[in-house]
């Protein structure tokens, strides 16, 4: 991803205004600052002449004649493995920022953010991805509280949130935010030293919206930490 966005993608990046399709590029602030970079470097090109007999060779044919051995060289099957490993590492990447989503919407998703990848590598982390595979679980045994009112909810739509109280840890964290997904009880935790709004909000932010999606409907006990300002917004 990196040489190809050196190589070509970062002129017409710039030219659209760090968008794609409409979208910013993912870290679009870091590839700014990578143009401005490359944009001072010094390339000096000269030349010189292709072939020439070995008498009349100087160091220069020399280096050219090893250059173009080098561009000649077959690419190892090491290299090739590399860069699969790379490739399976983006779609990986793509498929956990994404919330989980399945192979045609990561690939969407990660278009949309400038980042070129195969379905089958796609298919291949999703394949073995295990949070993937305890949600599938988790749908098929409902929960005890399963019921009429969460049955017009998808997977991630509804969430019920509670802090419980635990011994102090060396952080000094002693409470912990508890985000039960409703339609099939998967179970998000976050432990923070105390139980308050911001740090409702955090929780929520990093374990269910980064994770699983923007909510419909986040069920509380309306304690103080629930009933804020920053909550409603």
């Amino acid at each position: 991803m990196v040489a190809n966005a050196l190589w070509g993608w970062l002129n017409r990046w710039k030219k659209a205004n760090w968008q794609r399709r409409g979208k910013p590029i993912w870290a679009a602030e870091i590839w700014q600052d990578i143009a401005a970079r490359v944009e001072k470097l010094t390339v000096k090109v000269r030349h010189v002449d292709a072939h020439v007999s070995k008498s009349q060779a100087n160091e220069e044919h020399h280096n050219n004649e090893q250059v173009d051995k080098a561009a000649k060289v077959k690419v190892s099957q090491a290299d090739l493995d590399w860069q699969h490993k790379g490739e399976v590492f983006l779609a990986r990447w793509a498929h956990d920022a994404s919330s989980h989503q399945g192979r045609d919407a990561t690939y969407r998703w990660a278009r949309d953010r400038g980042v070129d990848l195969t379905m089958d590598n796609i298919s291949q982390v999703i394949h073995n991805c295990e949070t993937c595979a305890a949600i599938k679980q988790a749908k098929r045994v409902k929960p005890l509280w399963y019921g009429g009112r969460w049955l017009k909810y998808r997977y991630g739509e509804a969430w019920q949130i509670d802090y419980i109280t635990l011994p102090q840890t060396r952080q000094g964290k002693r409470y912990v935010l508890t985000m039960v997904e409703a339609t099939t009880g998967w179970l998000e935790t976050y432990p923070v030293p105390h139980a308050t709004a911001r740090n409702t909000i955090l929780g929520l932010k990093k374990q269910v919206l980064w994770r699983h999606g923007t909510p419909e409907r986040i069920e509380s006990d309306n304690g103080t930490h629930f009933k804020n300002g920053l909550i409603n917004t």
